[in-house]
């Protein structure tokens, strides 16, 4: 949800990354300024009714347009339900309700009594009834100065100068280590050089300070069962010089006092992704151990910190350049997650020596390997693993992540072209040997692997314990799981939308998304459904709505479908600034899928998604 989603947008990531699904265009321009204004203690807030326009053909139905005060180039999202939404720019905010009327606007520096300003990082964080808009204002000259505002009235909340070097030119994009926002506390977890310190989010009260902890925080977890954090620290690079004696830091803190619980150390290097910049590793709780995923797997005790056991293997980024060719380009996302199955734990592991992939089945209680599969050679990614009644499928190849820069050719100032680098995040099929695979769950003996697929593999869909579908770029397939026997082979090109990208599991259907469209089989015997042009190059499901996503240079074109009757619902670009991390630039949308809000700079339109 949401209301329980911290958000951060920084002005410098550039707006065409194509890892978020963006959306929206505005269809038409809003001519002329409002016809009256009022002014309030924060600023002016506009009074015109919002504008409707007439629908077209291809176009979702256009509820409203409205503009803010402002031409939100950092933030532009509304919240849940669509009822607020939140424009801002280095130094100013524009709040809407949800008919598009102005609630408020003004400038930080006015807003606030510590004359906060310029901020180019800034989050929101949504609550019931409105939410926090927390400000950065970083400043290479004088005091750091960070201010907290209400977002349905524009009024501070909160200012501080107490706190210093909470931004800097190493973390001005994706995950910032100095600031965590803790929903379950409804509390600011702030780290400094000397100690680390959590605050009430509403009043800037400070609630404890633990001078045990030192660092960036990597990655929390809150413990609700004992009303703990854990916390993962590491050595920021920008504190370099701060730290005498840093180590790696597991710390388990009491929530209501401060007071640690226990502390202990881990291995491994705590990495960001290189265009994402998004931490590579993760927490989770599980009964009462402590489950580290950094560079394998690593298990604590929840309650004393004692570790247990672990299970290592080389990261596969280093090198990942080389292979594609390219040493400004990375590869994402090619190992499974850790499957929990009762009281074994299944882990994709990555070999040291050979660089080939291979599958490990734990005990979970002891880390005892009950077993090692053979060696998959030819396999860049397993990029998932699932359960199957007596079988492990594996999923041999498949879409990788890529993170990089390229020149791209771009339209000049002039009316010429020029050469530019570009920064892109997308999804990229590698020649490898793709294939299916079952794995016996109790001996870790292959019991059946499929012949190789020639281009690809999608990811794999999964029916029940009896069956598996699964496509390659031209051929659709149903293989049986306790015998390996195909059950069918489908011409997928016989369906004329493409090769196969991705495949998504609808009731007794597999809509299988192509290069150039749709098309669903029925999963009893293979059948073409239907084949539908257009489609995108990744999907998402909001409420009952599924989004599909094409993202071009600087444009974002999302088409949506209605996958029951298999009907063209409607699409709609952007290439606006703002917007929400998960949706991308330009475009927000309601958690349930009804609407969708395009965001072009000051002009922001509400759209229905179903008529």
């Amino acid at each position: 949800m949401k209301k329980l989603v911290f958000v951060m947008l920084a002005s410098c990531l550039l707006g065409t990354l194509p890892a978020s699904a963006q959306f929206g265009k505005l269809l038409d321009k809003i001519k002329g300024k409002p016809k009256t204004e009022a002014t309030t203690e924060t600023g002016v807030v506009k009074t015109e009714e919002p504008k409707k326009k007439k629908q077209r053909k291809g176009e979702f139905k256009s509820i409203w347009e409205s503009e803010f005060d402002n031409k939100a180039t950092i933030l532009a999202v509304t919240n849940d339900d669509g009822s607020v939404i939140l424009g801002t720019d280095d130094n100013s905010a524009s709040v809407l309700d949800g008919s598009g009327k102005a609630i408020w606007s003004g400038d930080y520096k006015k807003i606030t009594t510590n004359h906060t300003n310029n901020c180019e990082f800034q989050y929101v964080v949504w609550k019931e009834g409105g939410g926090y808009l927390f400000l950065f204002d970083s400043r290479s000259m004088g005091t750091d100065r960070i201010a907290c505002l209400d977002v349905m009235t524009g009024k501070e909340m909160w200012n501080s100068e107490k706190y210093q070097n909470l931004i800097s030119k190493e973390t001005n994009r994706g995950d910032i280590e100095t600031v965590k926002y803790i929903s379950e506390l409804d509390a600011f977890l702030i780290s400094q050089k000397e100690a680390i310190v959590l605050v009430k989010a509403k009043t800037g009260e400070k609630i404890w300070e633990n001078n045990r902890f030192k660092g960036g925080v990597g990655k929390y977890i809150y413990d609700a069962k004992r009303n703990e954090i854990v916390m993962l620290n590491f050595k920021p690079t920008s504190f370099g010089a701060l730290f005498a004696g840093f180590k790696n830091q597991l710390v388990k803190i009491n929530a209501a006092n401060g007071d640690v619980v226990w502390d202990a150390t881990f291995v491994g290097v705590v990495e960001k992704e290189y265009i994402a910049r998004k931490f590579m590793v993760d927490l989770a709780i599980k009964g009462n151990k402590l489950f580290l995923y950094l560079n394998g797997l690593q298990v604590y005790n929840i309650d004393n910190g004692q570790k247990l056991w672990e299970a290592t293997y080389e990261n596969d980024l280093e090198g990942a350049g080389g292979f594609l060719g390219n040493k400004d380009q990375k590869i994402y996302k090619t190992l499974a997650d850790p499957l929990f199955d009762g009281n074994s734990v299944y882990i994709t592991m990555f070999g040291n020596r050979d660089r080939t992939k291979y599958i490990e089945k734990h005990d979970l209680e002891s880390g005892k390997l009950l077993w090692a599969s053979e060696k998959i050679k030819g396999s860049l990614c397993i990029p998932h693993i699932y359960k199957a009644g007596d079988k492990l499928m594996v999923q041999i190849g498949g879409k990788v992540q890529v993170q990089g820069h390229r020149m791209e050719t771009v339209m000049s100032a002039t009316g010429g072209t020029a050469k530019v680098e570009v920064s892109f995040i997308e999804w990229q099929y590698k020649d490898q040997k793709n294939a299916v695979a079952a794995i016996d769950d109790a001996t870790g003996v292959t019991a059946w692997r499929s012949e190789k697929f020639d281009k690809r593999i999608t990811d794999l869909i999964l029916e029940g314990d009896k069956t598996v579908f699964v496509g390659d770029g031209d051929e659709f397939y149903s293989y049986d799981i306790p015998s390996g026997k195909q059950l069918y082979d489908v011409k997928h090109t016989d369906a004329k939308v493409g090769k196969a990208k991705d495949v998504i599991d609808y009731d007794d259907r597999v809509v299988v998304l192509s290069e150039k469209g749709l098309a669903a089989y029925n999963k009893k015997d293979g059948t073409l459904a239907y084949a539908l042009k257009g489609g995108g190059d990744s999907w998402y499901k909001i409420g009952d709505n599924y989004f599909f996503q094409t993202v071009d240079g600087g444009t974002n074109h999302y088409n949506v479908y209605d996958l029951d009757a298999g009907v063209f619902k409607g699409t709609i670009y952007s290439k606006g600034k703002g917007g929400s991390p998960e949706y991308g630039n330009g475009i927000d949308i309601t958690d349930d899928g009804e609407y969708i809000f395009a965001f072009k700079g000051k002009k922001v339109e509400k759209v229905k998604v179903n008529n």
